[in-house]
């Protein structure tokens, strides 16, 4: 298949550039600084524009794949980041899916992520559940409300709600297992809230197996084992070989990392109704077996 692909310089686009050209797909990536290669293509979403050599690749493109967004964890939660973190999201999805429209590029698999259902406690969130309430929830509802024109015009829409990848390089990983390899990891804010996952290989396999299914509109990107954020860093101590004792307030969160706390006190019992459905086969379907293959102990 040709692809194009958006936000492929990130932790999740470049492994998953690899993974389809290992695949035997073909792959133009969107950059913003001017192209050093032939497979890379220029466009600037901060100004709605892509260069003519892009637009003629999504016209002859089977899909795009937009994994567009500045990290949520990457900064402490002011208003201008707050900011950041909605429009590094919804203005690439807009342009992408207005150009795929124009277009008519068949399929169109566009991140969003778990966030989207808010806090929900321990109750199961398939991908048939409303939005919740709370920041990131907003912002995943506006993020995949920007792919309408495309899915108006006919283009199959995918919106990838992904849990956090479990992979070296990710941002939960390797902070998570810094803190623990510390001696000073334990349950975070009492425990009981649900830490959906994924792992960084089947992350990329559920991508390659979306880009053909016949599968449209949401999808969580969320392993079929369920776990609390207690029994996450548990599974995490027990593969490093590090007791996980100290508990970490949700007060030291809040000054640490100011709104994002939020939404780690909070959780996400995804579920991956839609994938189980089609066939997937999860080749991490349980923690431990994810963090060991995650850490290079498999």
């Amino acid at each position: 298949m040709k692809v194009v692909s958006a936000g492929s310089s990130g932790f999740l686009g470049i492994h998953l550039t690899d993974h389809l050209r290992a695949a035997g797909h073909q792959v133009h990536r969107l950059v913003r600084r001017a192209p050093s290669g032939d497979d890379e293509l220029r466009w600037d979403p901060d100004t709605g524009t892509l260069s003519a050599a892009a637009r003629r690749a999504m016209a002859d493109a089977d899909a795009v794949v937009n994994l567009c967004g500045a990290g949520v964890g990457a900064h402490r939660w002011t208003d201008a980041y707050r900011r950041t973190i909605r429009s590094s999201r919804v203005g690439p999805t807009a342009l992408l899916a207005r150009v795929c429209a124009e277009e008519g590029v068949p399929t169109l698999l566009n991140a969003s992520g778990t966030g989207y259902y808010g806090d929900r406690g321990a109750s199961p969130m398939p991908e048939t559940e409303t939005p919740g309430a709370t920041f990131l929830a907003g912002v995943c509802v506006d993020w995949e409300a920007a792919t309408a024109p495309a899915a108006t015009a006919g283009t199959r829409v995918v919106l990838l709600r992904q849990a956090p990848v479990l992979g070296r390089g990710g941002d939960l990983l390797d902070r998570l297992s810094l803190i623990v390899r510390l001696g000073l990891g334990g349950p975070i804010a009492g425990g009981r809230q649900f830490l959906p996952w994924i792992s960084l290989r089947d992350h990329l396999a559920v991508v390659g197996f979306l880009l053909e299914a016949d599968v449209a509109g949401p999808v969580n990107l969320a392993a079929p084992e369920t776990v609390t954020n207690a029994r996450f860093v548990r599974a995490l101590g027990a593969v490093l070989h590090r007791p996980t004792p100290w508990p970490v307030p949700g007060i030291a969160l809040r000054v640490a990392l100011g709104g994002f706390a939020e939404e780690i006190t909070g959780g996400q019992r995804a579920v991956p109704d839609v994938l189980t459905g089609a066939g997937f086969r999860f080749a991490d379907p349980e923690l431990r077996g994810a963090l060991e293959w995650a850490l290079g102990q498999s």
